[in-house]
């Protein structure tokens, strides 16, 4: 790797982490914290299933198709993630500067990328293109799982955009399947 290439990626890497640094101070106000602990609870999957069900409920047999989607890209989303942290071995943020919080509860042990985001772009990009008119309820809740993931000292802010962006491609490659 060239000089050049080594300088820019360490600017990058410092850059990640003074942010990282900045958005997970807020973590040190109680009701940041527990908002953005909830929000992580509500992305570990029960939002999505809860959203899943009422699908389900509300529309009946039209919904089986959306939900079918959802699940199939997510268990895609899942598998590719799980790979790319065996891969990568990123080490969280909280273990690796003694400045970050920890404030939520990992539920695997590397960062990269942040399979929190990943998913709620999976469901949220799947979930919109069939009811649109949830978007006033999706792209806030996404947003607060990618944002919580930086607030609670579990990711970098580059784990969630890598998370947003394989997600975003996970969900517009499974529109050529379904």
């Amino acid at each position: 790797m060239s000089y050049r290439m080594r300088l820019y990626l360490n600017q990058m890497h410092r850059l990640d982490s003074n942010l990282c640094l900045a958005v997970n101070q807020t973590s040190q106000y109680r009701l940041i914290r527990d908002c953005f602990r909830a929000v992580s609870r509500l992305g570990d999957g029960v939002f999505w299933y809860g959203l899943m069900l009422m699908i389900l409920i509300v529309k009946g047999a039209q919904g089986v198709t959306p939900v079918i989607h959802m699940a199939l890209a997510g268990l895609l989303g899942t598998m590719l993630y799980k790979w790319l942290k065996g891969k990568t071995l990123r080490p969280r943020p909280y273990e690796v500067h003694q400045d970050i919080f920890l404030t939520g509860k990992p539920l695997d042990k590397f960062s990269f990328p942040s399979g929190h985001t990943l998913h709620a772009v999976v469901f949220g990009v799947v979930v919109l293109n069939y009811y649109p008119q949830l978007a006033f309820i999706i792209l806030p809740f996404t947003t607060m799982v990618g944002l919580s993931r930086v607030v609670l000292g579990l990711h970098y802010p580059s784990d969630v955009l890598a998370g947003a962006l394989i997600g975003s491609l996970i969900a517009g490659l499974s529109f050529l399947v379904v």
